[in-house]
Order: C-alpha cells, then structure tokens, then sequence
C-alpha cells in the first residue's frame, strides 16, 4: 500500500490567535495577570502531494483527513511577557484502502514570549518554546501517524509595526526548532540511501519563515498571511513508497485569519492552502475557535 505525507506536524497544529487573545507568532500580549482561553476545531485535507518534487495522486489513499481540537490557554504573567500553552487531540483518516488511521492526544507544547523593544509603532520579540509527547502514537506511520514523538526547542524572533491610527500592521517572523531523535519499533530502516541497523532516528531540525499584513482594532482583527516551512535537510520519499520521519518536508501556505471579540467571548476562523511543497500532501485546512478571557489574579 503506497502513501503520502503528512503535513509538517498538522502545520503547526492549526495554530490561530486574535487581538485579545494572542499568539507565538503576533505581537499581541495579554494584560498582567489576564488570561484567555480558546478552543479550536480544525480540519485538513488532500488527496494529492510531492514525492520529492514529483505531484502525484494515490487511489490507496483518496483523500487524506487530519482533524484536531485544542486549548490554548495565554496567560500574561508580568508587562510584556506572556506564557502561551496547547495541547491538541488529533486523528487521521483515508477516504479509501485499508491504513487504519490514528487518533489521541499529540505534544504539549508551551511558548514564553517577550517584548524586547517598542517604540514609535515599531516592536520586536523573543519566543521561547519547547513541546514533549503527550500520547503513545506510532511516528513512522505516514501520513497516518498524528506526529512525531520527538522533543522540540525552539526560538524565534518576531519583528512587528502597526499604524497607531489605522491599526494597519505588518509582521514577520523566523524560527529555528531543534528536534530530538525518535525510537520505533523496527530493528533497522532505510534513510539517505542507506540502511541504518537501529530503532533511533534522527528526525531532521526545521525553521519556518512567516509575513503577515493585516489590520487590528478594538473588537475585531483581520489578516492574510503566507508561511514558509523546511526542514534542515533529510531524504525523500522513495517512488511508490511511505514516507518516514527522517524525510525532507517543506510547504509554502497562504491564507487568510478573522475575529470578533467584542468582550470577553468572541469568535475567530482560520483558512489556508499549501501552494507548493516538497514531501508533504497539497493540504487545505481551515480552523474555527471560540475565545474566553478572564481576570486570573489581581495586577496588585
């Protein structure tokens, strides 16, 4: 049975934000000692992807869902410095053949996010993040796998400027994510052109790259934006065969993001397409979350 590969950990498990509730990727923060909550369905699929830089089809997959809920709580901890937290459940599934899909809990993952510089408009921040598996899934099970069981650290820069008047902003980030290596549950598997006689894999490092224009007012924000994503370096996905964890993924996505957040509930949307890729399916996805924010503690 020959497959496809999954998108680059579900592109960043759907991740979305608002203008009251924020992100590892904006330059939004809660108020000292606020929190907001958001709860998030997401959807993607494809029935297409590159096996290296060939794009093809596979009758014994059809079309390939990932599907995942999430929270994620943002908690301002002090001025400027926020803690960001998700966990997502995640399954997978085919429209055709016999892969039996996976389901369950993925990777905790956490962010520390802090303002470094402000100033007239313009701002930059420093991320710190780090994730560990939370479910016993199988990682060399692509595209059916719902992850890759590998620790992360990663930083990432974020440069911000927004139109004190208008709101009218632009943003942009970069990120470099260091991954530990895996075990399976195999004596031996084949990566770079050779056979490697140990159940641990090196999972490849990855960066992405992202810009955002968009406008952001009290009660509502809306955006387009476009993300770069690559591993480091791997190998491909051998002709007529399954991916594996040791594979070169990249993607190239656009898309669009809304909310509304009159007070403390509000609603947001998230779409995107992957425009070109190497290794991964040409996915579609979309995401819709609710959003609660609440006082935790005093600022006193």
């Amino acid at each position: 049975m020959k497959t496809s590969s999954q998108l680059i950990v579900i592109l960043f498990m759907l991740l979305v934000g608002s203008a009251q509730a924020q992100m590892p990727h904006d330059a939004i923060y809660m108020g000292k000692g606020q929190i907001c909550v958001a709860g998030m369905y997401g959807k993607s699929t494809w029935d297409e992807y590159w096996e290296n830089s060939l794009k093809r089809s596979n009758s014994n997959i059809g079309t390939h869902t990932t599907q995942n809920v999430m929270l994620m709580p943002a908690i301002g901890i002090g001025k400027g410095l926020n803690v960001i937290l998700s966990l997502p459940y995640v399954w997978t599934e085919t429209s055709a053949g016999n892969l039996l899909g996976q389901k369950g809990l993925q990777d905790l993952s956490g962010w520390l996010k802090y303002r470094v510089l402000s100033t007239h408009g313009f701002s930059l921040h420093a991320v710190a993040g780090a994730s560990i598996p939370m479910g016993n899934y199988v990682p060399d099970f692509l595209p059916m796998s719902i992850g890759l069981q590998c620790r992360t650290v990663s930083g990432r820069l974020i440069a911000n400027y927004k139109h004190p008047q208008t709101g009218l902003y632009l943003n942009a980030h970069g990120t470099y994510m260091w991954r530990s290596k895996i075990k399976v549950d195999r004596d031996a598997y084949q990566a770079d052109d050779r056979v490697y006689n140990s159940h641990e894999v090196s999972v490849p490092n990855s960066y992405d790259m992202g810009l955002r224009l968009g406008i952001l007012r009290k009660k509502w924000q809306t955006e387009v934006w476009a993300e770069r994503t690559s591993c480091t370096h791997g190998d491909y996905i051998r002709r007529h065969d399954m991916p594996f964890p040791t594979n070169n993924m990249q993607a190239t996505t656009v898309g669009w993001y809304g909310k509304f957040q009159p007070n403390k509930i509000g609603v947001n949307a998230r779409v995107g397409y992957v425009t070109d890729g190497r290794n991964v399916g040409q996915s579609t996805s979309f995401m819709v979350g609710v959003l609660y924010q609440f006082k935790l503690w005093n600022n006193q």
